[in-house]
């Protein structure tokens, strides 16, 4: 497929869609949209063994914009359906996209399961600290006391952290970026699908519909006693957030508490980047063959009739339980 961007030059990304997009105008929505398409593309992936995964929301149009499979969900329940098609053919990238409302309110329960599973999927969290598609309420990580003009009062609820929460959870990769640096954004998205476990990378993003308190300007802000920039890079001041396969229980300690403190930094300077990444855990594919070696290949390779088009199941002992 080639499309034609902006400025004219031909996009010749295989993952690149047509489709009319009605986003707002500068919303960081087009930025993830364009990392995770550079992402794609940088990985050689084909198209049809990539399923995006959308929640509700503005962000849950992403799988229309993108030339992959695409599935939109159900409010809060993106990680259980993305979890089921990754065990169903391990085969496939499974990429899940969905709002910091979508994913830390209703959808918080799954956030946590997902985690403790451990499925080898990626978790891209919009987080713009509102609901934008239902006309800026304050979403779960707007901070205390904030007050957007969509609200009439401030919000009287404390704020969710994504990043100590994803570490509670069990999530085995966790990160954050920016959604205007698609650079560093699309280098992060490369990193956590490559990761092999459970990975969710929250994106800062400005909403400049609803949220003016935290726009672009904002994030491109200084420390105000030392003039360094407020959002800053991890990776750049020689943080590790590794924790290599056979690490000593003291070691898994040391990190996540490391994790946590990186996690509450936040207003002059907030860091991005990988906060945490745990590669002696096994994610939940290889633990399940282990337990059923040989026992079935994956239900997206198994056969469900003949040649002839008859159904290869069988319900006779199924019925034989069940008679009385």
């Amino acid at each position: 497929m080639t499309n034609k961007t902006r400025e004219g030059k031909k996009n010749t990304s295989p993952f690149h869609s047509s489709h009319a997009n009605d986003w707002c105008a500068g919303c960081g929505d087009f930025g993830i949209l364009h990392s995770l398409e550079k992402a794609l593309t940088r990985m050689a992936l084909s198209p049809d063994k990539v399923a995006v995964f959308g929640g509700i929301g503005c962000s849950g149009k992403t799988p229309y914009y993108l030339a992959s499979y695409g599935i939109h969900t159900l409010h809060g329940r993106v990680l259980p359906f993305a979890s089921g098609a990754k065990l169903a053919n391990p085969e496939l990238t499974v990429i899940a996209v969905g709002g910091d409302g979508d994913g830390l309110s209703i959808g918080a329960g799954h956030l946590v399961g997902s985690g403790r599973r451990n499925v080898d999927l990626t978790y891209l969290l919009f987080d713009n600290g509102v609901y934008g598609l239902t006309k800026g309420q304050a979403s779960p990580t707007l901070r205390f006391g904030e007050q957007t003009k969509a609200m009439p009062e401030p919000t009287m609820l404390e704020q969710a952290n994504p990043i100590s929460l994803a570490l509670a959870s069990g999530f085995s990769w966790i990160g954050r970026g920016y959604a205007y640096d698609t650079q560093h954004l699309a280098e992060l998205i490369e990193q956590a699908i490559r990761h092999p476990g459970s990975s969710i990378l929250t994106v800062l993003q400005p909403c400049p519909t609803y949220n003016e308190l935290h726009d672009k300007d904002w994030y491109a802000g200084k420390d105000l006693d030392t003039g360094r920039p407020r959002l800053y890079s991890l990776q750049d001041e020689d943080y590790d957030p590794v924790i290599e396969e056979g690490a000593s229980p003291t070691v898994r300690e040391q990190k996540r508490l490391q994790c946590l403190g990186k996690a509450s930094e936040w207003g002059q300077r907030i860091p991005i980047g990988v906060f945490y990444q745990d590669l002696s855990r096994p994610p939940l594919s290889d633990l399940l063959r282990r337990q059923a070696e040989g026992h079935m290949p994956a239900p997206a390779k198994q056969s469900i009739c003949d040649k002839q088009g008859y159904s290869l199941v069988r319900l006779d002992s199924l019925f034989d339980r069940l008679s009385v």
